[in-house]
């Protein structure tokens, strides 16, 4: 089954008692049993729902996975990950990742005795030298938020693979549709289903996918115990939103690109970062395990100052600042006083983040209005 048709169809069935082609929103936090233990499958809505259900099995299909789950949020899908760990556990992750997940990483976790290193997972040798005997996660971003760096995800599979060593990837920026790191090798695959898979800024959810079904029964257990599920009514927000999600993603690529091409070719813009460019660093590695290059674009003026590039925010009139990205209209924001603010300011800027970086969501409006409104905003 092709992409296209999975979104619409996959674990999808109209509802046995009605006919309604839609699922169902279940708005119940309990089952009635007809004795105890006794049940059709739904005892409590914590550990089972059916619109979570349908969900699941959905975003599983679009991932190439077996097994699916939702959570409350996407740091909520990634603390339910760092929950596989143990003390004296060690993690290499991407250095430029996104600040949510550091946070969390070291503010939290690092507490509980795992141990974190940030590494340019660009240099697959600088990857294997970061492995040790200890090392149970490699947690990768590709393309990473917000320097657009590429991790060749197969490499890193099969270094983490001799080493017997997990991998999970962080897809939110590329989607099922553009790229599938299970099979590339990957144990995991993570996304903040709040961005594009939802699609319509009206969401906050996240989601995991494995292959794996031991994986898999840690994961529920954890769900379950933890407690960080997403109601039925966002499950069936993002049903809606995923059957558009091929369109939708076309449209972001395609602006994207026009975008990314603007950009470099404008006399006041020093530097773009997007992967689709001949001259990007791992172009070759993204034209190889991405169907296409995004619509996630940052940039740098020639004015390399956080005066100008707050200046050039202030004047955009259809690109929006806010957090986020992802959704159908345009956003553009900060990463460094935003997004990356709890990522130490000398650590951002050995990832090349510096304070005057501007992030790009593009959306799917016309792309004539998009440009001239980033034209008339950078002058």
């Amino acid at each position: 089954m092709k992409f296209g048709t999975k979104a619409l169809h996959a674990g999808i069935i109209p509802d046995p008692s009605t006919g309604a082609i839609m699922t169902p929103i279940f708005q119940t936090s309990t089952y009635v049993q007809s004795a105890p233990g006794e049940h059709k499958g739904y005892e409590y809505a914590r550990t089972q729902n059916p619109t979570r259900d349908v969900l699941e099995k959905n975003i599983a299909a679009l991932e190439n996975g077996k097994f699916g789950r939702c959570f409350s949020s996407g740091m909520g899908a990634t603390d339910t990950i760092a929950k596989l760990l143990k003390p004296g556990d060690e993690v290499v992750c991407t250095n430029d990742l996104y600040g949510g997940t550091y946070r969390i990483f070291t503010k939290i976790y690092q507490d509980y005795g795992i141990k974190f290193s940030f590494v340019d997972m660009s240099d697959l040798r600088e990857v294997e030298s970061s492995i040790s005997d200890n090392t149970a996660l490699v947690w990768v971003e590709t393309p990473t938020n917000p320097m657009m760096s590429i991790v060749d995800i197969r490499g890193i599979s099969e270094i983490a693979g001799r080493h017997d060593t997990m991998v999970a990837v962080d897809n939110t920026f590329a989607t099922p549709y553009l790229q599938n790191p299970l099979d590339l090798g990957a144990d995991i695959v993570v996304h903040s289903v709040t961005k594009y898979i939802a699609g319509h800024s009206d969401v906050v959810m996240g989601a995991i996918v494995t292959n794996s079904e031991t994986l898999d029964e840690r994961i529920a257990f954890i769900q379950n115990s933890a407690g960080a599920i997403p109601g039925p009514n966002d499950c069936f927000l993002v049903l809606r939103g995923i059957k558009t999600l091929h369109v939708r993603m076309d449209r972001h690529c395609l602006n994207g690109e026009r975008i990314a091409h603007f950009l470099k070719s404008h006399p006041l813009v020093e530097r773009v970062f997007w992967p689709g460019f001949d001259d990007h660093p791992n172009h070759q590695i993204a034209k190889k395990q991405m169907k296409k290059y995004g619509g996630m674009i940052s940039f740098i003026l020639k004015d390399d100052s956080q005066e100008a590039a707050f200046d050039v925010m202030k004047k955009l009139k259809i690109f929006s600042l806010a957090e986020s990205l992802g959704g159908v209209e345009s956003l553009v924001g900060h990463p460094a006083s935003m997004t990356h603010a709890s990522i130490p300011r000398e650590q951002r800027l050995e990832s090349g983040l510096t304070d005057s970086l501007i992030r790009l969501s593009i959306g799917i409006e016309d792309i004539d209005d998009l440009i001239e409104d980033l034209e008339q905003a950078i002058g």
